[in-house]
């Protein structure tokens, strides 16, 4: 039998035994179609690990603010560039989330031939211009935001960890990422159609919008996606800290939520004080997700499967459409170049260059963030006498 195959049956082994153990009652009792409609409803909230459930996971963590962030970026890149960057980046982060999914299947793989158990887991405004791409700074400080844009992999392995047939994850992101694509391409080039380069100094899509329902609407419910977002993103860290403290075992949901406390409200004051929007995003971009979300995960294949051995027991084999393993490794060589050159090195000098020249616009705890300042109304002279 081929190693991927014995590898998929390993994975979901754990998930057929304990169907096998709860279904042992067989014709023992017959449930009412009112308890086993409350039963499939309860499925349908609580199961997480459906190909479904990853799927909503992994689109609901990369849409967030960024759908506010991105014409901003258009108006630095201009919308060809802007549109051409966007689909690039969401190939190169769904072929890094593909990779991270083939190393976490080794990884399972390798763990339960050891007999560890997986079971337990948890119209446009008159007299518009568009001028973009207008200089080196702003054009790839808007390509680092894009970057940012696909960076979702914080809780890529968390997803896999909690999926009945984690194999299925490398699909799922693609598809995720695609369905991504319908929402941030139209209403990122549709803003920046609208309101082209007043855009330049207005990095919350907001800020342009008229003051009216549906605004608020909006405003409403990117704030509720916020808190969705924060989450998911905070995941990997409530874990750490967890097992940091001694917590990360305890049964009481309650006890647990005291305990990401520490973690949640330093996170939180941040927030009030600078929120992330704009300058800040593409910075955070360049400087760290640049290497969490691309170098590092192409870098860490490359390694793993670096000898013979390895990749002749690899549980998965290159996809379709890489003949073969030196394919495999020239194309994450040119992920880990890419990045490093264009994401973290140009991007970098770009953002920091950008994030130094708007920081006098920040403000710490500001009501209205980037908001230009009031003019104050001088008094008019009195009129002389005649």
């Amino acid at each position: 039998m081929l190693p991927q195959k014995q590898g998929e049956e390993a994975i979901v082994a754990s998930f057929n035994e304990s169907e096998t153990e709860g279904g042992g009652g067989g014709n023992k009792d017959e449930v009412s179609d009112l308890q086993s409609s409350a039963v499939s409803m309860k499925s349908f909230l609580w199961h997480g690990g459906s190909a479904y459930d990853a799927w909503f996971s992994c689109a609901s963590n990369q849409v967030a603010q960024v759908l506010l962030t991105l014409p901003y970026s258009f108006s630095q890149l201009g919308m060809l560039s802007g549109i051409i960057l966007q689909i690039f980046y969401g190939i190169l982060g769904s072929w890094t989330a593909y990779l991270i999914s083939v190393l976490y299947i080794e990884y399972r793989s390798r763990k339960e031939k050891e007999n560890v158990s997986f079971k337990n887991h948890v119209i446009q405004v008159e007299g518009v211009t568009h001028t973009g791409p207008k200089k080196l700074v702003l054009y790839f400080t808007g390509a680092t935001n894009i970057l940012y844009t696909f960076g979702g992999h914080a809780v890529t392995v968390e997803i896999m960890h909690a999926m009945w047939k984690p194999q299925k994850f490398k699909y799922i992101y693609l598809l995720a990422t695609l369905y991504v694509f319908t929402l941030t391409l139209p209403s990122a080039s549709a803003v920046y159609w609208a309101f082209g380069d007043e855009l330049l100094t207005h990095s919350n899509a907001f800020s342009l919008l008229p003051k009216d329902g549906f605004r608020d609407a909006a405003v409403i419910l990117m704030l509720i996606h916020q808190f969705i977002t924060f989450g998911f993103a905070c995941t990997p860290l409530y874990f750490v800290w967890e097992k940091v403290i001694g917590m990360h075992d305890t049964k009481s949901i309650c006890l647990r939520a005291l305990a990401r406390l520490p973690v949640v409200v330093p996170i939180w004051f941040l927030a009030i004080i600078f929120p992330f929007f704009g300058p800040i995003n593409s910075a955070v971009g360049a400087l760290l997700v640049s290497f969490t979300v691309y170098v590092i995960p192409a870098a860490a294949h490359m390694l793993t499967y670096r000898k013979a051995s390895a990749r002749q027991n690899a549980v998965e084999k290159p996809p379709f459409f890489l003949p073969s393993w030196t394919a495999m490794y020239v194309l994450n060589a040119f992920v880990v170049v890419w990045v490093l050159v264009v994401g973290f090195g140009l991007g970098g000098w770009a953002s920091v260059t950008n994030f130094v020249r708007q920081v006098d616009t920040f403000g710490l705890f500001a009501k209205c963030y980037q908001c230009p300042k009031p003019v104050v109304a001088h008094s008019p002279l009195p009129q002389p006498h005649h």
